[in-house]
């Protein structure tokens, strides 16, 4: 008898379908390898051949439980025109609101799902990134989803605490245009920091700056090499006149992820 774990072994090697796996396993006997070689016969394994094409297009997908838990989930595939089918726009929302639900390991129960999207899509469809936050005491959680051509393709997710969730709004949509990589600049790795420093002493003195004016020019260009990428320094994308951490006026951000298709 033909096991279901033998059934989606099969689908796994092969990317057959699950009724098709089934049947070419009875019909080998269980002999893994006579059943594969009767789907390639049938032309039914032909998804295989797609694992390994370059899959840098697809959605993002946001879903929020109210201010207390939030998930994005990233599904990828080979083409824009895909990204836009419906039946994959959806399969990415369940995701994502399965996530936010359950929790990050929830998206084992969409194996099969997103194994018959490949199929029937015929393309190189895989899960991408996968965030979930949970809000603790005192926090809350929000976020923010650019659409594009019927489906997303720039999520952010935000938890603050002491804040509101209006104001955890704002912030997910500054970070979705400005693009922060860390929250503070305590967070910037130093090696990171160091080789800015050295890069910026580099040019300066070969722009001919003089030697004692140097350690100025290189700390001010780390000032502006910090505004760019620490969230609390940037320029609010509403109030270009505030930082972030002005607006933030006394809350404080505990964690934030960003997912943007092709980066």
């Amino acid at each position: 008898m033909v096991s279901a774990s033998d059934v989606q072994a099969l689908r796994r090697a092969t990317g057959a379908g699950m009724l098709d796996a089934k049947k070419a396993l009875e019909e080998a006997d269980g002999d893994v390898e006579r059943a594969t070689r009767l789907l390639r016969e049938r032309g039914l394994a032909s998804a295989a051949k797609r694992v390994d094409r370059d899959n840098a297009e697809g959605a993002v997908a946001l879903s929020l439980l109210e201010d207390r838990a939030g998930a994005i989930v990233e599904l990828r595939c080979e083409t824009d025109f895909v990204a836009k089918a419906q039946d994959f726009v959806n399969t990415a929302n369940e995701l994502a609101a399965t996530v936010a639900t359950d929790g990050e390991q929830a998206v084992a129960k969409f194996e099969s799902i997103i194994e018959d999207l490949r199929l029937s899509l015929k393309e190189n469809i895989a899960l991408g990134r996968v965030v979930h936050f949970a809000a603790g005491d005192g926090d809350v959680v929000s976020g923010y989803l650019h659409v594009q051509a019927d489906r997303g393709v720039n999520a952010v997710l935000v938890q603050l605490h002491g804040g509101t969730a209006e104001l955890a709004h704002d912030i997910a949509l500054h970070i979705a245009f400005a693009r922060p990589r860390y929250l503070s600049r305590a967070d910037v790795p130093a090696e990171e920091v160091e080789r800015e420093r050295e890069t910026f002493e580099v040019q300066a003195r070969n722009s001919g700056k003089p030697e004692a004016a140097l350690a100025k020019i290189v700390e001010g260009r780390l000032d502006g090499f910090f505004k760019e990428i620490c969230l609390l320094d940037q320029a609010f994308v509403k109030d270009e006149k505030r930082k972030i951490h002005d607006v933030l006026a006394g809350a404080s951000v505990v964690r934030f992820a960003q997912v943007e298709i092709g980066r």
